[in-house]
């Protein structure tokens, strides 16, 4: 195994399983929302892309053909989409609303009333992860000849889907960006629901 492999496995394990031992040392003092939020978002992840590219279910070719020997052994296919999709829902969803909700001046309200200064956090936070972790995470399983399944939260597919950078031979394609363009929105709706929703409750 390489060093980059190495660090590609580390990477993905860490965040796949940090913020689950994060929840349990700190559940008292989190919102009661949060366990919901994080289910949900782990399924939609899986059932909205994580699961298709993974497969390459639709006109796409599975992980196992995108990636070398070394990281099919320490990720095999089969919880490849499980790890993503726990990243998606702790390190990412969970950790931007960690950011919105700090770089408000922890503003709880946030999460009881839309804030368009908190959502652009989230956004940024979502958008600018998921390239980072094309261009120089996973560079070697999206780049260019290397299709990606058709997916629900991908409904562009590998149907049109421009380059939208290079970088040091890395590129950057549209096709990944969609679905963390499109769920930011939805999520932070859902927080706020969910809060409001409790509040009433009590």
């Amino acid at each position: 195994m390489s060093y980059e492999e190495f660090r590609v496995v580390l990477v993905v394990y860490i965040s796949a399983v940090l913020p689950i031992f994060i929840y349990l040392k700190n559940k008292s003092n989190l919102p009661f929302w949060v366990p919901t939020i994080y289910l949900s978002s782990f399924i939609v992840c899986a059932i909205g892309w994580e699961l298709w590219f993974t497969y390459g279910w639709i006109d796409g070719d599975s992980v196992s053909i995108r990636r070398s020997e070394a990281l099919n052994y320490w990720l095999p296919i089969h919880i490849n989409w499980l790890m993503n999709s726990l990243a998606d829902a702790g390190t990412i969803t969970l950790g931007g609303l960690w950011l919105m909700w700090r770089f408000t001046g922890k503003n709880l309200n946030i999460f009881t009333y839309w804030n368009w200064k908190a959502f652009s956090i989230f956004m940024v936070w979502c958008i600018a992860q998921n390239i980072l972790v094309e261009i120089f995470l996973y560079h070697d399983q999206l780049s260019i000849g290397k299709d990606l399944s058709w997916a629900p939260l991908s409904p562009l597919g590998p149907y049109i889907n421009p380059l939208l950078l290079e970088f040091n031979n890395r590129s950057l394609m549209l096709q990944t960006q969609i679905p963390w363009i499109i769920l930011p929105a939805f999520i932070y709706k859902t927080v706020i629901y969910l809060n409001k929703k409790g509040s009433h409750v009590k």
